[in-house]
């Protein structure tokens, strides 16, 4: 069985296909030291595509081929969430939008903890997962995914992180992923997770 040969970003300019400041600072700390010089889809006025995909693969790719042939250049897109697993993995690929139109993640917090505490459920345990795209203005693509897997708290702890942050503590610590200093979270975020996959195939 030959092995999948995928294709190599050869550094230079690359989208960051997102709209969300703080996964762009995350991506672009974790490209810094494979030469790609990140430029965010906000920063170029791209508009945002409709995510209709049923996974974050699917809306991965439609950020990634969106922002890549808009720009003309390679693009990177992330599409990741929280699924809490005694509500059926919810919000899942929803996670942004129980946010609100607002991305306002205090209520989002908040209608998780209050959907968790009307099903007097006992089981707090969760996952995030990160898909990464890859694309180039041809529309090839590649995709990788990440996990890391851990316990709801309530309430929110920490002011480090972004979006659910406050509320995921990872299996092996004590402390939220919004109480850890950037760099500590890197090292066991689900994005973390999809970038090693990425770059041991697409930037080796």
């Amino acid at each position: 069985m030959t092995a999948k040969v995928y294709r190599q970003f050869t550094g230079g300019q690359l989208v960051i296909a997102s709209h969300n400041a703080g996964k762009v600072r995350e991506i672009h700390d974790l490209l810094a030291p494979f030469g790609a010089h990140a430029i965010s889809a906000a920063g170029l006025n791209l508009p945002e595509p409709v995510e209709d995909g049923e996974t974050f693969i699917a809306n991965a790719r439609i950020k990634a081929l969106a922002a890549a042939k808009a720009a003309n250049l390679p693009a990177l897109s992330d599409d990741s969430g929280l699924c809490v697993h005694a509500l059926n993995n919810e919000p899942g690929v929803y996670s942004a939008r129980w946010a609100g139109a607002d991305k306002d993640f205090t209520v989002a917090m908040r209608r998780i903890e209050d959907a968790l505490h009307a099903k007097n459920a006992q089981d707090r345990s969760a996952h995030f997962t990160c898909a990464l795209c890859l694309a180039w203005p041809d529309g090839h693509v590649e995709c990788f995914e990440g996990q890391v897997f851990g316990t709801m708290i309530w309430p929110p702890r920490g002011t480090k992180g972004f979006g659910y942050d406050p509320v995921f503590v990872p299996d092996g610590h004590d402390v939220a992923f919004a109480e850890m200093e950037p760099e500590e979270k890197h090292l066991i975020s689900h994005r973390a997770a999809a970038f090693k996959l990425l770059v041991a195939a697409c930037f080796a």
